[in-house]
């Protein structure tokens, strides 16, 4: 081929190049990357403007955005959180019973709703019910991520990526995927996973400490707002001098008319009218207030103390997940200005495989990072909702609606029974369930567009552009006759073996749904070369692409459990890699008895 004609492919493939580069050193945000990578094939003459504007015509980012909405609707209703109170009834005694009804419970939810909001309404009940076993969460919260990836297989609706792969499938011409076709190979692979788990989930599992475990959230502590009064044998002495900085009580903040000193140094002197915020435990301030020396208590003959308690505040200790949709993300601690805002102290953060206890203004915090926060659970409510965090040590923070769950669970029913009998298309039905849980008030407007996780579309919008670029180019049918050179002699039982292979290993390290626009296109075309019918290709992608295992980068539910169970990049392989070579047998098997080869 003349080098003018492998020009376009070329740069479309060194651009893809950079991109999955920049997802896996996570130079940016990957919505960022994608869109730059937009630009630059703008720039370049790959896309023109009317190509990239016709993507958000295409229905499954749409349709995603809709199923986002009413999974959150069936959380605001509470009718995701009976899930936890069933696992609690229903776990008995016994870790493999647990694991059983954790299982049970994420195989029959997660083909309806969206895994990740499953999977963060059953961490703190998991959680919960583990501490009244005596087990570590860590025991069971990778297998409630793979519960939920195995059962949103079963449906159209049940993962956004099944949505996304039939979006891209049908604007290459395919026919579109009903609701329940894909149901009974899923179903089969969705039983056969289980068994395994459960019978080396208990074996392989790890026992992990919790952030709270960590650092000490058993024992009681609390703040108090201290205030030194006129006649204060105090003033001008030193927070150290004053036994106010002593490694045990911690002064937080310190204001002085209308200056604030957020964390003062154990040297700064006290003045008539300071009021100074300290955190401790109970005993260690009983000790200072009944002590001889100079502290709380007042001098002899005297009427006045030497300090005064203005408010004491009991605390808890709650662990929150930073959702990838939070307005705190690569912000600044100092930005966030928790003491004064919130009232909450900030103990440490987990994130990947450490934790920090001693964090500088400048720490910035990142989507999956878990924090360790201290103050009251009003307070502690208002940080999380404010800031789009999830609790999952105190259980769901939000106030349920559980008188519209008749509404919610109606809504979701409607739309799959009527997308099965194809009264309507998925995206039509998807966005009339969306206006209907909105305006009976299932869920507010402004919950309803925070529910939605815009980084997700942003990259499913940009990566649909870059697809486009790849047909233009010809990249896509370059990499199909790669791949069938590749597999020349292959019978297409191997071939479709090798592409369920590689798309599973490519979700591993990139998004899933990155991997699935691009992806499809490919198959599409490498079955066209082979002379076959495309249609079990497409699934072989749709299904490798959200069995994701082995490691926690993966999936979206994997990265939520890897940092709510304190886990090591490693323990997801031990499971894992097990869990992939399993599914990837079970798909090459199962596939083609459903999809035949010659239609």
């Amino acid at each position: 081929m003349p080098l003018p004609e492998l020009h376009a492919p070329l740069l479309v493939g060194l651009v893809l190049v950079v991109l999955f580069v920049a997802f896996v050193r996570e130079w940016v945000k990957p919505d960022v990357a994608v869109m730059v990578a937009v630009g630059v094939l703008l720039v370049a003459g790959m896309l023109n403007t009317k190509e990239v504007l016709g993507v958000f015509g295409n229905s499954a980012p749409i349709t995603i955005a809709c199923l986002f909405i009413i999974s959150a609707a069936l959380s605001r209703t509470g009718c995701v959180d009976q899930l936890g109170e069933w696992l609690a009834a229903a776990a008995g005694a016994g870790e493999r019973r647990l694991l059983l009804a954790l299982i049970a419970a994420c195989l029959l939810v997660s083909p309806f709703i969206n895994n990740t909001p499953v999977v963060m309404v059953m961490i703190p009940a998991v959680i919960a019910v583990a501490a009244r076993q005596g087990l570590a969460p860590s025991r069971l919260l990778i297998p409630l991520s793979y519960a939920t990836i195995l059962g949103g297989l079963i449906t159209m609706v049940g993962t956004s990526t099944n949505i996304l792969v039939d979006g891209v499938a049908r604007e290459q011409g395919l026919a579109p995927f009903s609701m329940f076709e894909i149901s009974l190979p899923a179903i089969l692979m969705a039983l056969v996973g289980s068994a395994f788990m459960l019978v080396f989930a208990p074996r392989l599992l790890p026992v992990r400490e919790t952030l709270s475990q960590q650092f000490g959230a058993g024992e009681r502590w609390f703040m108090t707002e201290l205030f030194v009064p006129e006649g204060s044998h105090l003033a001008g002495r030193t927070l150290r001098e004053a036994r106010l900085s002593n490694g045990i009580i911690q002064v937080l903040n310190l204001v002085r008319g209308d200056i604030e000193l957020a964390d003062p140094a154990p040297d700064t002197r006290l003045e008539v009218g300071d009021r100074v915020v300290v955190h401790s435990r109970s005993d260690a301030m009983m000790a200072l207030r009944s002590s001889d020396g100079v502290g709380l208590q007042a001098p002899a003959g005297a009427e006045a103390h030497d300090i005064e308690t203005l408010r004491r505040r009991d605390l808890v200790m709650v662990e929150a997940i930073v959702g990838q949709t939070s307005r705190y993300i690569l912000r600044p601690i100092r930005d966030l200005d928790l003491l004064a805002r919130y009232g909450i102290h900030l103990v440490a953060v987990h994130r990947r495989d450490a934790s920090f206890a001693q964090i500088g203004e400048d720490f910035q915090l990142l989507g999956g990072d878990v924090l360790l926060v201290e103050g009251t659970p009003a307070q502690i409510q208002r940080f999380c909702d404010n800031g789009d965090l999830f609790a999952i040590t105190e259980g769901r923070q939000m106030t349920s609606r559980r008188h519209k769950a008749p509404v919610a669970l109606a809504t979701i029913v409607g739309v799959m029974l009527l997308a099965a009998l194809n009264v309507m298309p998925i995206e039509g039905l998807a966005l009339i369930g969306a206006a209907i849980v909105i305006a009976t008030g299932c869920i507010t407007s402004d919950e309803a567009y925070k529910s939605i996780e815009w980084p997700i579309l942003v990259l499913i919008f940009g990566m649909l552009a870059i697809s486009i670029a790849m047909r233009n180019s010809g990249l896509d049918q370059l990499l199909a006759a790669q791949l069938a050179a590749l597999g020349e002699g292959m019978s297409p039982w191997l071939m479709l073996s090798l592409v369920i292979l590689i798309t599973s290993v490519a979700t591993e390290v990139l998004s899933n749904n990155a991997i699935a626009v691009l992806f499809t296109p490919v198959v599409i075309g490498l079955a066209q070369q082979m002379g076959v019918d495309p249609r079990p290709f497409v699934v072989g992608v749709m299904f490798a692409a959200s069995c994701s295992f082995a490691t926690p980068i993966g999936y979206q539910t994997n990265t939520l459990v890897y940092s709510a169970g304190n886990y090591r990049f490693a323990d997801f392989a031990r499971l894992g890699v097990p869990m992939n070579i399993l599914t990837w047998l079970l798909c090459s098997a199962l596939i083609p008895l459903f999809w035949p080869f010659q239609p």
